[in-house]
Order: structure tokens, then sequence, then C-alpha cells
């Protein structure tokens, strides 16, 4: 096996997972307590909600582990650190599926024609050849370049989610057009702290590229989950770097839209 799409494995069956194992090639599909099988090859594409993490990197075979490929939402940085699979393959999935039998929804915007899916690594290709089969694009990028894409990503889906459950919004479409101003405050804001405390420069535009892409997906539910993952990152960097999105999370406890306490 060389490691193509042709022999990959695939952690999860939930709606991701389910896309991915539409994949052209032979695709083995693991689901909750299944084993990874010792002295395979290809990548290990892990479809599974952050929580899972910890038991699949623990149970992966010691020779296995540099084929797991990350494609959770959120800051994995401190966890694949912990784990010393900081040089695994990452995946920044700009991909929509909204129930178990939709239509995923590619990422590609008015700003973004090439899409915004974007993958690192040993198996990027071969996540990106995956994507192509089901008619998906992705970008293959250095991890110099997935870093800013990365931090673009988790400012996303902490903005659009955060906004929308403090006004209360159905979906991340109405948070953009009713709460424009704020959504772009945020953004902007997480973008100079991130900026700051990481060193890293964003090309021009993060707030018209994240919008577009909002576009896309207007219909998708907005909620704050996994925060430990996501909106975490930014809060612990404090009040004088976020404090519009700090407060906002604030407001979200007061008024008993978040069902979990703030640290």
């Amino acid at each position: 096996d060389d490691g193509s799409a042709g022999g990959c494995t695939v952690i999860g069956a939930g709606r991701i997972g389910s896309m991915l194992a539409k994949g052209d090639g032979e695709t083995l599909v693991l689901k909750r307590g299944d084993s990874i099988p010792e002295g395979g090859s290809g990548p290990i594409f892990i479809a599974t909600r952050n929580d899972s993490l910890d038991a699949i990197v623990e149970n992966c075979p010691e020779d296995r582990r540099k084929d797991l490929v990350f494609v959770q939402n959120g800051y994995l940085d401190n966890f694949l650190a912990s784990k010393n699979l900081m040089e695994n393959t990452q995946v920044l999935l700009f991909v929509s599926v909204t129930s178990m039998e939709a239509e995923p929804i590619d990422g590609i915007t008015t700003v973004n024609p090439e899409g915004l899916t974007t993958a690192t690594g040993e198996h990027a290709e071969a996540f990106a050849a995956l994507l192509d089969g089901l008619g998906m694009k992705c970008n293959v990028v250095s991890s110099a370049d997935y870093r800013p894409a990365m931090f673009e990503k988790l400012i996303w889906i902490s903005t659009y989610m955060l906004v929308g459950t403090a006004k209360e919004c159905s979906s991340v479409g109405q948070a953009q057009s009713e709460h424009t101003e704020l959504v772009e405050k945020i953004i902007n804001e997480l973008i100079a702290a991130v900026s700051k405390k990481e060193g890293i420069v964003f090309s021009e535009g993060a707030t018209k590229r994240l919008a577009a892409y909002t576009d896309v997906v207007t219909d998708f539910p907005a909620a704050v989950k996994e925060f430990e993952w996501r909106n975490q990152y930014f809060y612990d960097l404090g009040d004088e770097e976020a404090p519009t999105h700090n407060g906002l999370l604030r407001e979200c406890k007061e008024k008993e839209l978040i069902g979990f306490d703030l640290p």
C-alpha cells in the first residue's frame, strides 16, 4: 500500500465518517470500540468528536500512530503536543453535512472558488485524492501555511456559534445577516489577539472569506459546543485581548444559553 486513498481506514460512522467511507478504493470503517489493526499502512482518518481522541490515540498500535489523520474542528495543538503527534496529518474540513442523509456542502465560495478545505502532512495528498473522488476540493499546504488557516477556521466556528447563541439565532446565516457588525468586531479582535500571541500573519480579507463561507453553509445551526476545544483558546487569552468575545460568553452564561461553566 502506498498510502494512497486506495487503502484507508476511517474511524467513526457519523456524518463525516460516513461521507469519507463513500470514497473510492478499499476503506476499513471502524466504529467506537473497534481496534486499529497492527501492521497495516495508509492513512487512518479520525472522524469522531474531539472527546474520543484520547482513547483512540492511546489504543492505537505504536507503529500506526504516524498514520493518524485529524479532521476535527478546534484547537488541537495542546492535545497533539501531549501525544507527540504534532507532525501528523491534519485537515481543516470546510464541509457541512447537516444530517446522515444530507448531501455534503463543500466550502467553495465566491471569495475562494478553489475551496477552503486544507490539509497538511504525510497523508494530505491521500485525503485530497479521497475528497476529489467525492467531487470536493482540498488544498494541500505546508505546515507553516496551515497555521493561519487553522486559526481562521477556529475563529469562524468560535465567533459565529457564539454570536448565534448569544442573539438566539437559529443559524449561522441569521447571525451574519442580523449581527454583521458584532461578528466582524469579534473576528477582528480574535485575529489581532492570535497574531500577537502566536506571531502569525493572516492574509488580508479574513472577514470577507469567513462571511462568504457562512453564506454557503447558511442554515447550519448556531450552538456553542466543545468549549475546551474551541472558544476556550480565546477565553484564556484574557479580557484585555478578547473583551467582546469573553463578555459575550459571560452574557450567554448569565442568560443560561450555555450549559457549561466558564473557567
